[in-house]
């Protein structure tokens, strides 16, 4: 599978790169430059590179989980991130929860104003799971949320298995924010039972989602209550990768959700416009 994933399937799949062995390479006639990445094929997470973050409670939205450092919700083996929830009452500083999960993030470690950002996934399949890959301000220029912004690249429920789901949030702090999105739907198989490529590209003034190299949608318009068009998406973002467990976009896991249940991403590359190559 992982010399699949490295070799042949980027090339079918990927319109801007191709890869040779396992380092991505740029195509001669492509505009992007290859900034930033993670392949996933050391013996733990790249801490240079991710940041685990725990919190007691949940992640908002109504969310059952417990986010934690330990290697059984988050890894890395056989080349592979593994972020995996469990059904086992795990505890922080006092608060226990039903269901315990993983989320990273690049803050402060990886933060891009513009760029492409790609990613190779396989998604886990049951009510209530909620994987997700996302980007967040890295600072507050315009206020908290939604009106500094977030841009969900990929997000997905467990009880759909053939949509994917991308969206922006932005216009005013919660609760005047504004969104909008749409989603893919596969015509065949589903993102729970192999691998699927995730891309975005974001430049001024516009932002487009992929899957496997098919561009479904394209934004040009949003805003925010503190800033001039195209605020609030002209401040550097970072990227953040998590498996929710239940919550309101979702709904509740039931007794058929499988535990534990894993979302498992193959790679993470981030490119640039060569004339644009800027990491804050």
């Amino acid at each position: 599978m992982k010399l699949l994933s490295k070799t042949l399937l980027p090339l079918l799949l990927t319109p801007f790169f191709c890869v040779l062995g396992s380092s991505p390479v740029q195509s001669q006639d492509s505009p992007w430059s290859l900034v930033w990445s993670d392949e996933f094929d050391g013996k733990k997470l790249d801490y240079s590179k991710w940041e685990i973050e725990v919190n007691a409670f949940g992640g908002g939205n109504q969310e059952e989980q417990i986010y934690t450092d330990r290697s059984k919700n988050v890894r890395v083996a056989n080349g592979l991130l593994i972020i995996e929830a469990h059904k086992d009452n795990a505890g922080i500083a006092g608060t226990t929860r039903t269901y315990s999960s993983g989320r990273i993030r690049s803050k402060n470690r990886g933060d891009w104003l513009y760029g492409r950002f790609e990613f190779r996934a396989k998604l886990p399949a049951g009510q209530g799971l909620w994987p997700a890959i996302w980007m967040l301000p890295t600072g507050e220029d315009y206020g908290t949320w939604a009106a500094n912004g977030e841009i969900d690249i990929l997000e997905f429920k467990g009880q759909e298995p053939k949509t994917a789901w991308g969206t922006l949030h932005f216009g005013g702090q919660w609760p005047n924010n504004k969104f909008n999105g749409t989603q893919y739907h596969l015509s065949s198989g589903s993102f729970t039972e192999e691998f699927h490529e995730f891309a975005l590209e974001w430049e001024e003034g516009v932002i487009r989602w992929y899957v496997d190299g098919v561009l479904y949608q394209t934004q040009k318009e949003w805003h925010s209550e503190n800033g001039v068009f195209p605020a609030p998406f002209d401040k550097p973002f970072h990227l953040v990768l998590n498996l929710a467990v239940g919550g309101g976009f979702v709904g509740a896991p039931n007794p058929a959700t499988p535990f534990p249940s894993r979302f498992e991403v193959d790679w993470v590359r981030v490119y640039q416009k060569l004339h644009f190559r800027r990491k804050f």
